[in-house]
């Protein structure tokens, strides 16, 4: 299985922005959620999902980079746009924020988090 790379519909208004992360599609059989804020300049992930399937979600800018088959992907969001990233065990993944303000990711896992057992494999690839 690949990474499915889709654009999320992102509501804008004078307020700020409204995106949904996803259906009852991408929520059913899922066992943890996790909200991140990166400042500029940092990366998040830099790693792989042993048996875990991750649907990662973030408003750009930012720069993803996702290595499938010993082969790197860079892949730029645009300022403004939501993406959602539904990424495979054994896919390793970075979030880069590139831009001036937080980075707002939402993370969803099939697998439940378990310090005692992690299912994250540290990869530095961004």
């Amino acid at each position: 299985m690949k990474t499915l790379i889709e654009t999320v519909r992102t509501h804008h208004d004078h307020r700020g922005s409204l995106f949904e992360p996803g259906d009852e599609s991408h929520l059913a059989g899922k066992r943890n959620l996790h909200v991140v804020l990166t400042q500029p300049g940092f990366v998040r992930g830099n790693h792989r999902h042993v048996v875990g399937t991750e649907i990662t979600v973030l408003t750009g800018p930012a720069l993803a980079r996702l290595r499938e088959d010993g082969v790197d992907h860079d892949i730029e969001i645009p300022a403004g746009e939501t993406w959602r990233f539904t990424i495979p065990p054994g896919v390793t993944h970075a979030f880069k924020n590139t831009g001036d303000a937080l980075m707002v990711l939402v993370g969803i896992n099939t697998e439940a988090h378990d310090p005692n057992r992690p299912d994250a494999v540290r990869e530095d690839i961004l």
